[in-house]
């Protein structure tokens, strides 16, 4: 048992050099892709790690539940009450249902990681995440871009033969117009990003390298840091594609999910990740606001 403790402390890098555990550990030279870049030392062992995970789903469910509430409370306030039900299954539905429901959903989004942070973190939420941005982050609107031609690339074979393939994108903004489509694109573009990256990459796919034991000096061969790097690569990008509830999308969400994982991976830090969420948001509402203007 004592050497079991001993190893999974061997996670944090900083530990190692009597460093606080926020502060990155020294990065190999020449490294490979699946080696993590400079991160935060947290989650510090594997069972912080799985707490992670834990407090991913938490956030996540008390999210859906703040949304529901706050979608209700919002339909009170616009006197669409008696009509909530039938509003809930319109392609396109108003602004203010699109709101408040994302809205809600960041809430549980936010709360997941401070209470990763505060619990079985040091207590510094930004710095345990990884919030951080450098002058390279800029070239995450190349990878934004370029995701969401790779995702165009991926549906262009098959596109003809989905049904309501645009219903997803019709719903984000749903009928706002003007001001109110204004707000969703702010939401969308910038918030969406924040609570998001925040939350999958920051969270939870530390959290997943963590349990599969990629974080870990002694994991064994390179073979074996490979296969776990990846399983949680894929994992977090295929929840990130499930969250969405779209199935048609489901595809192309995961595979920028798995994309932006390794970005994060890569980096250590969720910066380049929300600038290129970010682009890849604002290419979807560009292109229906040219559509509109188009009819």
């Amino acid at each position: 048992m004592a050497s079991s403790d001993h190893e999974e402390r061997d996670v944090d890098p900083g530990r190692s050099q009597g460093l606080p555990r926020w502060v990155p550990g020294p990065v190999p030279a020449g490294r490979a892709w699946w080696h993590p870049g400079p991160t935060a030392g947290v989650p510090a062992t594997r069972a912080d790690a799985g707490w992670w995970v834990v407090f991913a789903a938490i956030g996540f469910v008390v999210g859906q539940l703040v949304a529901l509430v706050a979608v209700d409370l919002a339909a009170s306030a616009t006197g669409n009450g008696a009509r909530l039900g039938a509003i809930s299954q319109l392609v396109a539905p108003p602004a203010w249902y699109i709101g408040s429901g994302l809205v809600g959903l960041w809430v549980g989004f936010f709360l997941g990681p401070v209470l990763a942070a505060r619990a079985r973190g040091t207590g510094h939420l930004l710095a345990d995440l990884g919030v951080a941005f450098r002058p390279i982050d800029v070239w995450g609107v190349a990878i934004g871009v370029g995701g969401q031609l790779l995702v165009t690339l991926l549906y262009l074979p098959f596109v003809s033969h989905l049904k309501n393939f645009e219903a997803p994108t019709t719903k984000l903004t749903g009928g706002a117009h003007g001001g109110s489509f204004a707000i969703i694109a702010v939401l969308t573009v910038l918030g969406a990003p924040f609570f998001e990256e925040l939350f999958f990459r920051g969270l939870l796919f530390k959290g997943l390298l963590g349990v599969l034991g990629a974080t870990a000096r002694r994991l064994g061969s390179a073979g074996s840091r490979v296969v776990a790097v990846v399983a949680a690569v894929v994992l977090d990008g295929l929840l990130f594609g499930l969250a969405h509830a779209e199935v048609e999308q489901l595809a192309g969400l995961a595979l920028f999910g798995c994309i932006l994982a390794v970005v994060a991976l890569r980096t250590g830090r969720l910066g380049m990740n929300m600038v290129a969420h970010a682009s890849f948001n604002l290419v979807a509402v560009i292109a229906i606001a040219a559509n509109r203007a188009g009819h």
